[in-house]
């Protein structure tokens, strides 16, 4: 009896009451991951294109920005399973972007391109105090780029006097023209030419900023390096030397580019002006502290010569094939 009792009194029992659920909103649907964040929400996490930050949202919503209108319920948040809120951007800067939200100020990167990257991103996020920050910081590197090399061009004696005494460091000429031989050249002179020059071009981006490099295309020689250290001249390198060993004058232009190379680190000694050495004055004789009224002759001509070397400036022998008959005419 109790147990049929029982039957109809639990079926006549009323259903038991489940917590009401929103219409359409499902667990597992997109709708239901965007539920709206409000303050009470302390921490946000953020999978910025693979790049995973952990921030809260009084930094998200400080200052005017997009982040601040997608995480104050004005746009739709993405979330996945794991609550990640999605946003489909790189993440290479976005730390960067944080930090200025929370502090207002970052260091800018030095690069050129990862500046550019950095404004890219700020105009994006409509971090507009980054933004300009970072635009100004290109204007500055615009308005500070200075050519790589500047090589200025000798067009006269004088030009080249006022060159040297403008200048404190070392300088380092090269004299070409081609258009001063009155003879035919040799078979690899033009090559020889061109290898100086690029040489010449070599040493000015190696040794720009401590040298000045002057070009010459209207002296009097072929080819020729002149060096020169606080004003005056130091050595000279003259590549151009005449044969006489055919029919005819022929001139040959060399490429002695290990003793270039040496006078250049040579004339490296007169980069940082320096005083006489009263010690190195009296130990050598000369008038320290006072001690001489006037230099000796042999002094004043060791200090005006200078060191010239002129790569093989006369050659006798025959270079011309085997068989051929020398004839020598001046």
């Amino acid at each position: 009896m109790s147990a049929e009792a029982s039957g109809p009194a639990a079926a006549e029992a009323p259903p038991s009451r489940e917590a009401p659920k929103p219409s359409g909103l499902e667990p597992g649907s997109a709708a239901y991951a965007l539920k709206p964040l409000t303050p009470n929400s302390k921490y946000v996490k953020l999978n910025v294109g693979g790049s995973l930050h952990y921030t809260t949202l009084r930094t998200l919503t400080g200052q005017d920005t997009m982040l601040k209108a997608m995480f104050s319920g004005r746009a739709e948040v993405l979330t996945d399973a794991g609550g990640w809120v999605l946003i489909d951007r790189s993440g290479r800067h976005f730390g960067t972007i944080l930090n200025y939200l929370r502090d207002g100020s970052v260091p800018l990167p030095e690069s050129t391109r990862e500046l550019g990257e950095l404004l890219g991103e700020a105009r994006y996020y409509l971090v507009q105090g980054l933004i300009e920050d970072c635009q100004l910081a290109l204007q500055q590197k615009r308005e500070n780029l200075s050519p790589l090399c500047l090589i200025p061009t000798v067009t006269s004696p004088r030009e080249e006097q006022q060159l040297l005494a403008s200048t404190s460091k070392p300088v380092v000429k090269l004299l070409h023209n081609r258009s001063n031989n009155k003879y035919s050249y040799t078979s690899t002179s033009d090559d020889n030419l061109l290898k100086n020059i690029e040489l010449f071009d070599k040493l000015a981006l190696r040794f720009h900023g401590r040298l000045l490099f002057l070009k010459d295309v209207l002296g009097d020689e072929i080819c020729c390096w002149s060096f020169y250290g606080q004003g005056r001249k130091i050595a000279e390198v003259c590549c151009t030397s005449i044969v006489y060993a055919t029919e005819k004058k022929q001139t040959k232009v060399e490429f002695p580019e290990a003793r270039i190379f040496e006078e250049t680190l040579n004339i490296l000694i007169y980069e940082t002006p320096r005083g006489p050495d009263p010690a190195l004055l009296e130990a050598t004789g000369g008038a320290a502290g006072g001690g001489g009224a006037g230099r000796g002759e042999d002094e004043e001509n060791r200090e005006h010569r200078v060191r010239r070397i002129h790569v093989r400036r006369h050659i006798t022998h025959d270079e011309r094939p085997h068989g051929q008959q020398i004839v020598f005419k001046d």
